[in-house]
């Protein structure tokens, strides 16, 4: 963790009472502009959900989420943004997304024809970045979430 990203986790540790580590520690997206504008959606709770390829998960790698697990959120300059907290993953593969995820997971116009165009077309960047290819037929990790940390707006109004 940078200095920055740290003394965020310690504010939120002490004002809170957890006492460990975070779970992870990520951007969303695979771009500055795209870690940006997903954050954007989280920060305004419309996004409560994404969505990455399983092969990103296992021995060696990163292990996979579960509800309860607490993640360090950054901007696309890994500057700490917020805390959010797994509610809920599955694993099932790409063609078996739901509208109601598409939904839950907020971008675009949260149609799952919208999800499915932008998600098939970044697996397959990512697929292309690391020399394999990508299949809608492919797992992926469907991951729920809940924004802990700034507390939510709704969570401040009595």
């Amino acid at each position: 963790m940078t200095p920055a990203q740290s003394a965020y986790w310690r504010d939120f540790c002490d004002a809170t009472g957890h006492d460990r580590a975070p779970d992870d520690i990520f951007a969303f997206g695979d771009s500055e502009a795209l870690a940006d504008e997903l954050l954007a959606l989280v920060l305004i709770d419309r996004k409560k959900a994404t969505a990455s390829h399983v092969r990103w998960y296992g021995p060696d790698k990163e292990p996979l989420p579960k509800p309860g697990d607490l993640a360090l959120v950054l901007d696309g300059r890994a500057a700490p943004a917020c805390i959010i907290q797994a509610s809920r993953v599955d694993i099932h593969p790409v063609r078996e997304t739901t509208e109601e995820f598409a939904w839950t997971e907020g971008e675009g116009d949260r149609s799952l024809a919208w999800w499915m165009a932008a998600h098939i077309d970044y697996f397959q960047r990512e697929a292309e970045r690391e020399g394999t290819t990508f299949d809608v037929g492919d797992e992926a990790v469907f991951h729920r979430f809940n924004r802990v940390w700034p507390l939510p707006a709704s969570a401040l109004t009595p």
